[in-house]
């Protein structure tokens, strides 16, 4: 069984499962060593261990110096709840990232904005002044920028919404960086002080029109840069 080179842990997490399920590999017997798994998989030592070490932080699988690993537990359930997370390898590919930012963020400004409270334009205003304080700092450039937008989320009053664009904010900061640093900041400025007033004015349909071509404008970018 050769493994495709892309998300390549992940799919070694998915062999050793499978075979723990099926019992294939039963309770208290040793799996196959680190080396015989790279050549059953055609992958390095490295991704078999990162995976294995997985298995054994929720006590199925175990180490025992000098015998290999074994089967400790088939018990996958606290495996399988976080496996449901977020990971950075979903979030590798940054167009694709922006485009789930463009469908998330453009309906919570429009609920943000409907019943936008005075709470909510004081926090975004202080998020655009460490923004334009920090023009030419693109680490506390950016940390403003996600906070305001995760402001806006917050003030949608859909807590999924803003646990799902919380969570991928957590694993895109490096992106995040690396856009700032191809774009600058007129841009970012721009679109967050027009975005801004929308709000204030509760005018959810302009809001939302500006958050979408915010991104839009960003993964329109991302495309010519990447052809």
């Amino acid at each position: 069984m050769q493994i495709e080179k892309t998300n390549v842990t992940q799919q070694v997490i998915e062999y050793l499962k499978t075979n723990i399920e099926n019992e294939n590999w039963k309770v208290g017997k040793k799996i196959p060593s680190e080396n015989m798994l790279t050549n059953i998989l055609g992958v390095s030592r490295a991704s078999i261990r990162v995976a294995i070490q997985q298995f054994i932080a929720i006590n199925t699988l175990e180490s025992i110096h000098g015998k290999g690993t074994f089967v400790k537990s088939n018990d996958l359930s606290a495996f399988r709840n976080s496996t449901n997370n977020i990971t950075r390898e979903d979030c590798q590919d940054i167009n694709k990232v922006l485009e789930f930012r463009r469908i998330i963020e453009t309906e919570s400004c429009y609920l943000a904005a409907k019943n936008a409270a005075r709470e909510l334009i004081e926090s975004l205003k202080k998020c655009l002044a460490l923004m334009a304080e920090n023009i030419g700092n693109p680490e506390e450039f950016v940390k403003a920028d996600i906070m305001f937008h995760e402001e806006i989320c917050r003030a949608s009053g859909n807590h999924l919404l803003e646990k799902s664009l919380r969570e991928v904010f957590k694993q895109t900061v490096k992106n995040h960086k690396q856009i700032n640093e191809i774009f600058g900041y007129k841009d970012g400025m721009y679109y967050h002080r027009v975005i801004l007033k929308a709000i204030e004015e509760k005018n959810a349909k302009l809001a939302k029109r500006l958050m979408h071509d915010h991104l839009q404008q960003a993964i329109d970018k991302i495309s010519v840069l990447k052809e």
